[in-house]
């Protein structure tokens, strides 16, 4: 019988846990922090972006208190209040997220993401053993390749 026929060669999706340790503790946080500064500058610049557009539009406007003035006026806090509720909505996630990390037990494992492998399959094989892996890290290395590689 012909060998190629008995076998596929099939991508499955791996997923990664952390084992979490102090440094790993350090850098989630610390990721988690860099995110929330990041979002607190990104506001802090569409306020001032917004303030420096509205002042310009009262500036070249004939009638700063007219209805197309006005109503430039209002899109532009319109738009700004909508992208802070999203961003602001986002920023209470990541606190949320720095809260669960700091809540989190050593040598505790966490989900860390995922990454796609290919693997043999032949007749007889388990599928669903073989779908079934995943790796365990520690400090970015690898501690144990748990299922049927």
């Amino acid at each position: 019988m012909d060998e190629a026929n008995d076998k596929l060669l099939l991508k499955r999706t791996i997923n990664v846990k952390a084992v979490v340790t102090p440094r790993w503790k350090e850098e989630a946080l610390q990721q988690l922090q860099d995110q929330i500064n990041q979002l607190d500058g990104q506001l802090q610049q569409m306020d001032m972006q917004a303030q420096r557009m509205i002042a310009e539009i009262q500036k070249q406007s004939p009638d700063p208190t007219g209805d197309g003035a006005r109503q430039q006026i209002e899109s532009i806090q319109s738009q700004l209040t909508q992208r802070k509720s999203e961003m602001l909505d986002q920023k209470n996630k990541t606190l949320q997220q720095l809260q669960q990390v700091q809540m989190l037990e050593m040598n505790e494992e966490v989900n860390q993401g995922q990454v796609d492998s290919f693997f043999s399959l032949a007749k007889g094989d388990n599928l669903i053993q073989k779908m079934q892996v995943e790796v365990l890290i520690r400090d970015g290395l690898v501690e144990d390749i748990r299922g049927s590689i």
